[in-house]
């Protein structure tokens, strides 16, 4: 991460103002009683997790989330230390005692969890805060229904003999991306359901939640006391068959620029990387692009992968290698150290994440998380 300029081969522009601009709408799109957590975990989808955590908070989020214990532990040592901070993927011999020295609110999905966590408050003597994960019907972390009253019934045992608080009750959609799936209905009837159980039963949650980022922008039955948006608030569409960025009120916060490592004029019939799978069809101009596979550059979206050099769209011609790839400039005269602009927000008519998503087969998720470390994060507005 850095603020100094970066080399030219290539970087990723965090735009913090428009992450800023981004909170709000999703704080707007929710009752004001009701609680923004900002997700941050994977570096913040690959936008740096402590600017992005921090913006989020100057902006209204209330809490933070993360999915490992560690990347929660890096917050709080790069000084992030009054915000809530709730971390849900959990291994046995994870560090629990040291989530509750930094007092992390920490999800609690089954009875090892628990076993560990309250040995954890033993050992240090201080009650940890925990939250319940029910598994409503993803199928993925979280405690069945079945199992339900037994980790309810252990967890207030824990709260009665001061080694635990139990701060939240929460789950997990699965289909919230595709409005009127039958399994939205369902795992919001389980989740009150196991709601209704866990309070009659004595727990007074500060926040029950269910609510990721499409959820927030179309499920304000499932919003409940917190919602927890992530891809959103980095201004991608976590429904894009449902909306655009730009249909709900967000704007795209990295830019993915790199630029033209050397441009070379071949005759027609010249095989171009790996495999061959590209021959120029006549004489033409190839632009060397210095970014791979190694930088996050799906190998999926070769052949298809767009890039705006000069005024114009190009194409990735043939495979994606892993450090660079190569555009055919179609006889252009384009410049070595000319801008070449992977994705951005779409202003000058560059591609867009989304755009890389579907040249690869994947979701815009993936495209900017998996933007690797050797391409600097170069923040503006900050």
């Amino acid at each position: 991460m850095t603020e100094t300029p970066p080399p030219r081969r290539a970087r990723a522009e965090i735009d913090l103002g428009a992450l800023r601009a981004n909170v709000r709408t999703l704080r707007a799109r929710v009752a004001p009683r009701v609680q923004l957590m900002a997700v941050v975990k994977a570096d913040a989808y690959g936008h740096g997790a402590v600017r992005c955590a921090r913006a989020a908070l100057e902006a209204g989020a209330e809490w933070l989330g993360t999915a490992t214990p560690h990347e929660a532990l890096a917050l709080r040592a790069a000084g992030i230390t009054d915000a809530r901070i709730l971390c849900w993927l959990w291994t046995p011999g994870d560090p629990w005692a040291d989530g509750i020295e930094a007092g992390l609110d920490m999800a609690v999905s089954g009875m090892w969890a628990l076993r560990e966590v309250v040995q954890a408050a033993r050992e240090t003597g201080r009650p940890a805060r925990i939250q319940l994960k029910a598994d409503t019907g993803l199928g993925r972390n979280g405690c069945q229904p079945a199992d339900w009253p037994e980790l309810v019934g252990e967890a207030l045992k824990a709260q009665k003999d001061g080694l635990v608080t139990v701060t939240g009750l929460w789950s997990h959609f699965a289909c919230a991306d595709e409005p009127g799936h039958p399994s939205i209905a369902s795992q919001l009837d389980v989740f009150r359901s196991m709601l209704d159980y866990a309070e009659k039963a004595g727990v007074e949650p500060e926040v029950r939640h269910i609510a990721n980022s499409p959820a927030t922008l179309t499920l304000p039955e499932a919003h409940f006391d917190l919602v927890r948006p992530g891809i959103a608030m980095y201004g991608v569409s976590p429904s894009p068959e449902v909306g655009t960025s730009a249909d709900f009120g967000l704007r795209p916060v990295m830019s993915l620029i790199g630029s033209v490592a050397l441009v070379k004029q071949v005759p027609g019939g010249h095989g171009v990387s790996y495999g061959h799978h590209y021959v120029t069809p006549s004489e033409t101009t190839l632009g060397l692009i210095p970014l791979g596979y190694a930088d996050g550059i799906p190998r999926h979206a070769s052949g298809r992968g767009p890039v705006l050099v000069g005024d114009r769209i190009r194409r990735v011609a043939g495979r994606v290698a892993m450090d660079q790839f190569v555009v055919d400039l179609g006889g252009d005269a384009v410049e070595s150290g000319a801008e070449a602009l992977l994705f951005g927000p779409g202003d000058r008519g560059e591609p867009t994440a989304e755009d890389w998503a579907q040249a690869a087969d994947t979701i815009a998720y993936e495209i900017v998380t998996r933007i690797g470390a050797r391409v600097p994060r170069v923040y503006v507005n900050g």
